[in-house]
């Protein structure tokens, strides 16, 4: 394998690994209501 795609594909990783985990810390801190609809009815939480 080519030293340059080593590079180009470790950056890659480093850069994917970035986007989950600040997708990640987004989803842990997001404010606001959750509404859902099932079988016992409507519920409304607030997150």
């Amino acid at each position: 394998m080519n030293r340059n795609l080593l590079v180009i594909v470790i950056g890659l990783l480093g850069i994917g690994a970035g986007v989950l985990g600040y997708w990640f810390y987004q989803e842990q801190h997001r404010s606001g209501v959750d509404i859902s609809i099932g079988p016992r009815g409507v519920t409304i939480q607030e997150r």
